[in-house]
């Protein structure tokens, strides 16, 4: 009986396509992700959204050291 190899199981790292950082479109991505992540930060600093304020702000921080992780490997210099 044929058993699949580990490359083929889609929840081995390897499996996981490279992805290319100086693509336009990663680019134009992360450039959408800090504009809504600015969006968010105003809407919380607004009072929006009160009672879920705290885990908005966290969410908010966690999105910028996201972002700010995929610039620095956009920018290894």
């Amino acid at each position: 009986m044929d058993h699949p190899s580990p490359a083929a199981d889609p929840a081995t790292p390897s499996s996981t396509p490279e992805i290319p950082f100086n693509d336009p479109s990663t680019l134009k991505l992360l450039d959408q992700l800090a504009e809504d992540r600015l969006w968010l930060l105003q809407q919380i600093d607004g009072g929006r959204w009160h009672d879920l304020r705290l885990d908005l702000a966290a969410l908010e921080r966690e999105l910028g050291q996201l972002l700010d992780q995929a610039r620095q490997r956009l920018d290894p210099g």
